[in-house]
């Protein structure tokens, strides 16, 4: 089920803990992908918070939404690049993309299948793409006044698994969110204190967030070749040769 994109612009920019929430997650982002000159950077879902920081060196950014969940134009103040679309039928050619965000768009659909499918077929041969989930176990998954309280959680091992079987290559993970998911002011000041600590400890199990970093796999032919036919056939089957001319 996805949520409301009201609902989820309000949490981000709108709620002190929706700025903690995105300014944690998009400092990971940027310090996997500091930069995208000259390339065509998408996001799926409600991926617009880790957006910005492309829209200056990208060549393309382009934000797209599913329609159960709504669109809503963006940027802010500047010519609107977010589109609506099916979440299994992108408006977009193959191999269009060259760097990916998924946030709010995998563990609440009903296809994660064919969303990952989608996500394959518009990233071009070694691509890269950035899968952001519910941790299962963290607490942020277990609240339901967070968009992270919403939809399927995994486990690092699940999401890298499913990636997998959709031909894509996990690079790398991380998380996030080491914060609790509360408004409270002491946790919201401290938010930067606890994140630091948990990409120090790498305590996995405790960030709210999983981020999984993963290429598109190309496949190439391996091995011998195996020719189809034989230059030199047997001939065991074709029964006693016939016999030749009797001598006069």
């Amino acid at each position: 089920m996805h949520l409301d994109v009201l609902d989820l612009r309000n949490f981000y920019y709108r709620t002190n803990l929706g700025r903690v929430a995105q300014r944690a997650i998009r400092d990971q982002v940027v310090d996997i992908w500091p930069e995208a000159k000259g390339q065509t950077v998408a996001g799926f879902g409600f991926a617009v918070p880790l957006l910005r920081p492309f829209t200056v060196d990208a060549r393309r950014v382009i934000a797209l939404m599913p329609g159960q969940q709504g669109v809503m134009p963006w940027p802010a103040g500047a010519e609107n690049v977010s589109v609506l679309c099916e979440e299994t039928s992108w408006p977009l050619p193959d191999g269009f993309v060259d760097k990916l965000i998924v946030l709010h768009g995998l563990e609440t659909s009903e296809n994660p299948t064919s969303v990952l499918e989608e996500c394959a077929r518009v990233l071009g041969p070694g691509g890269r793409a950035l899968f952001i989930v519910p941790n299962r176990s963290g607490l942020w998954a277990r609240r339901d006044g967070t968009p992270f309280g919403f939809g399927r959680p995994y486990s690092n091992g699940q999401l890298e698994s499913q990636l997998r079987h959709h031909g894509f290559e996990p690079e790398s993970h991380r998380a996030a969110l080491f914060a609790p998911p509360t408004a409270r002011r002491f946790w919201l000041r401290t938010a930067s204190m606890w994140e630091n600590a948990g990409r120090r400890i790498s305590a996995y199990y405790a960030g709210g967030v999983l981020i999984v970093e993963a290429t598109k796999r190309v496949y190439r032919p391996t091995g011998l070749s195996v020719r189809a036919d034989m230059p030199r056939p047997l001939r065991i089957l074709e029964g006693l040769p016939k016999p030749g001319a009797e001598p006069a």
